[in-house]
């Protein structure tokens, strides 16, 4: 088969894209000729930023497309753009419609997408069924461009961080109340699934333990639910965090999440990335499994709800529970203590 020209298809989530990144790295690790092409919505954009492995960035905005005159509008542009890539392999990496028309636009003559394919995407594209297809969303990912020859001797998961980045992410900490060496946990506080988010009293305590053990607790996310979680949060504990929620870019947290001793929230995005670069990740997990979904890496260190309704891959509980509130702060305090 020819690699010489790959589009890779993954639009969203944040946490999902994250998980394909290494992906990019494969490909180029086997064939390092190729062009390798990215097709993206604009939330996830900046953690694909100046990664050595991408060739270009394609980037989808859903929401021009919602209208019938946007689509209109932009649809021709788009498939003309794509057409011109000349494209010998598509990946659909997001196994939806939407990503399985841009694969077609493509007229990549291989189309190639996940085990898990919905929305007809596997009459567009062949679903790969792998080794892995019962594990980890990563391995399954990386089935995919194992069947292209794709060696994968090692996980790799690319992200260039600039000076500027570390800069400016050094800053806001300092800003924020981070100040000098003082060690620091960061928890992400936030997840777009109402399932997925650990309550603000447990967070609140565990901030409260984060400070006995001479550590700063650093709220980190973005959004305006977010936002009124931390300050949910900080009324709650005895003494306030540092909040760095909503301060910075994709880049600029991955350089504080980076630099933290460890991080601790549920399955969303900046605890997925927290663990790809490598920092110790504490995931409290109620709705979605470890096994596919969990801490990359170090699976360890997911903490998932003792219900037996768990891995419902529901956004809210049809029982009307607030699914996380069983795994209590101390559960968390014993897994982090060892990195403090």
């Amino acid at each position: 088969m020819t690699v010489k020209n790959v589009l890779v298809v993954k639009l969203s989530a944040i946490g999902d894209v994250i998980h394909a990144l290494p992906v990019s790295y494969a490909i180029k690790e086997t064939y390092p000729e190729a062009k390798v092409t990215w097709v993206v919505e604009p939330p996830a954009y900046n953690i694909l930023q100046d990664n050595p492995y991408i060739d270009e960035i394609i980037v989808f905005e859903k929401k021009k497309f919602k209208s019938f005159g946007g689509f209109l509008q932009n649809f021709g542009p788009l498939k003309k753009k794509l057409a011109e890539g000349h494209y010998d392999v598509a990946l659909d990496l997001q196994g939806l419609f939407k990503s399985a028309a841009i694969a077609w636009c493509s007229k990549a003559p291989v189309k190639l997408g996940t085990c898990n394919m919905r929305e007809c995407s596997d009459k567009i594209s062949k679903p790969v069924v792998g080794e892995h297809s019962q594990g980890h969303i990563v391995e399954r990912y990386l089935d995919v461009v194992r069947a292209l020859g794709c060696r994968v001797d090692k996980v790799v998961f690319p992200m260039e961080l600039t000076a500027a980045d570390g800069k400016m992410a050094r800053s806001y900490l300092y800003a924020a109340g981070c100040k000098g060496d003082v060690p620091y946990v960061a928890l992400a506080v936030g997840a777009n699934w109402p399932n997925k988010r650990w309550p603000v009293q447990h967070y609140a305590k565990l901030c409260d333990w984060i400070y006995s053990q001479k550590h700063l607790p650093v709220l980190v996310g973005g959004g305006a639910l977010d936002e009124q979680l931390a300050e949910d949060i900080t009324r709650a504990a005895e003494l306030p965090p540092v909040n760095m929620v909503g301060k910075t870019t994709l880049k600029q947290l991955a350089y504080v999440l980076k630099e933290a001793k460890a991080v601790v929230g549920g399955d969303t995005g900046p605890v997925h990335l927290s663990a790809g670069m490598g920092t110790p990740t504490i995931m409290v997990m109620g709705p979605t499994d470890a096994n596919r979904n969990g801490p990359y890496g170090q699976l360890e260190n997911a903490i998932e709800v003792n219900r037996p309704c768990k891995y419902c891959w529901k956004r809210a509980c049809p029982h009307g529970f607030d699914c996380l509130e069983r795994i209590k702060p101390e559960q968390v305090e014993e897994k982090l203590q060892q990195y403090l």
